[in-house]
């Protein structure tokens, strides 16, 4: 049966701009003005905002997600001949950035409860060509990097943060960006922070290799402010990548960082509202440790029946997602790395299980009560 009540969508950039168009629109326009689109202070400052928000001294700006990945692994020497252990159940940004540098992919189960790495897999998985682990924060809950460090610490392993969902996390007080030997972060639209076109940025607690990742990043020149040294003369020192992020999309992102911390209380507010409305209803709700602060780019549950399930709540105008499904091992692109179904059954039971609901700072707690008693309808049908 169909509804006839407004419909809701995942999410709602469009009613996100016009909360703040005002202060979007003269930011926009100033840089316009300014007629610099590459490399000015509007990016050097949004850089610093980063790094103080995420805790650590150096922020590298990028064009996306994946190669804030990319240029973070080849800044720490990872390259042909080595092994990288990452999630399956991810995005196919995190596993091609390793494959790009040369590096074998290599995956390890998660856990059930929280969809993250199981450091007891993790252990298992590393080898004599093990160089790092990229710890995937998903759906923004940090992974478990104590655990995970411990690991990287007794080999000599790099572990960098994938944390491109997990803008605002915490374990403790402790930012997610500055909990291993550098963090990717993506700033697409639909993320936590997002630009209005692709973005991203590594972060980083170490000096040098800071410097490597914007040589890398930039051409392999070693200049912040312009292709020439003070002398007005090219100078390149490696043979780097292009990757930047424009002066237009910082100053879109130094308008939504001011609004930043409003916007996390309201998901963590809604997905507490999502808590309660579940309680006692059969579905399963994101698992959130002590002492660990959920940043919610998404809300994920778990239901049997689930397509049934997805299907019936589509007919009530409420649109859900299914995330990384099937796993990435089972898809035909990794086809040649040989795993392949029950490889790893946690992340293909999770790939059965989970369903996104819709949460971003728009939403009304109306509108979540009506996910939720749908969503709790439509399970109690399959029984």
């Amino acid at each position: 049966m169909t509804t006839t009540a407004a419909p809701i969508p995942m999410r709602d950039l469009g009613g996100q701009y016009r909360t703040i168009k005002h202060e979007m629109d003269a930011a926009i326009h100033a840089v316009l003005d300014r007629g610099e689109f590459e490399r000015g202070d509007e990016l050097w400052e949004l850089e610093r905002q980063l790094a103080e928000a995420c805790g650590v001294t150096r922020v590298v700006a990028v064009g996306s997600g994946l190669a804030a990945i990319f240029v973070l692994l080849r800044a720490l020497g990872i390259g042909p001949g080595h092994e990288v252990i990452t999630a399956p159940n991810t995005d196919i940004a995190t596993c091609s950035a390793i494959s790009h540098t040369g590096a074998r992919l290599k995956w390890a189960d998660v856990r059930l409860e929280t969809h993250n790495l199981d450091p007891e897999r993790v252990a298992a998985a590393i080898g004599p060509r093990t160089r790092a682990i990229v710890a995937v924060h998903l759906y923004g809950l940090p992974a478990e990097m104590d655990a995970l460090r411990g690991l990287a610490c007794a080999d000599n392993l790099a572990i960098v943060e994938d944390a491109a969902l997990a803008f605002g996390a915490r374990i403790g007080n402790r930012p997610v960006g500055a909990l291993g030997d550098g963090a990717a972060f993506s700033l697409a639209p639909s993320k936590v922070l997002g630009a209005y076109g692709d973005g991203g940025f590594i972060a980083i607690d170490d000096e040098s290799l800071a410097a490597r990742a914007r040589l890398l990043a930039g051409y392999g020149e070693p200049y912040r402010n312009a292709m020439t040294g003070p002398d007005g003369r090219l100078r390149l020192e490696a043979e780097g990548y292009h990757s930047h992020l424009d002066l237009l999309q910082a100053a879109v992102l130094r308008v939504k960082l001011r609004h930043l911390p409003e916007w996390t209380r309201r998901r963590q507010r809604i997905a507490a509202l999502y808590e309660r409305e579940f309680a006692g209803s059969g579905v399963v709700t994101p698992l959130v440790p002590s002492g660990v602060t959920h940043a919610f780019r998404n809300y994920v549950v778990r239901v049997e029946e689930r397509d049934q399930v997805r299907a019936a709540l589509a007919d009530r105008g409420i649109t859900t997602a299914l995330l990384y499904t099937p796993p990435l091992h089972l898809q035909p692109v990794y086809k040649h790395l040989e795993r392949g179904p029950g490889a790893f059954p946690v992340a293909e039971r999770l790939a059965r299980e989970l369903l996104c609901l819709p949460i971003y700072p728009e939403l009304t707690d109306d509108d979540v009560r009506r996910v939720a008693r749908e969503l709790r309808r439509a399970v109690k049908a399959t029984r």
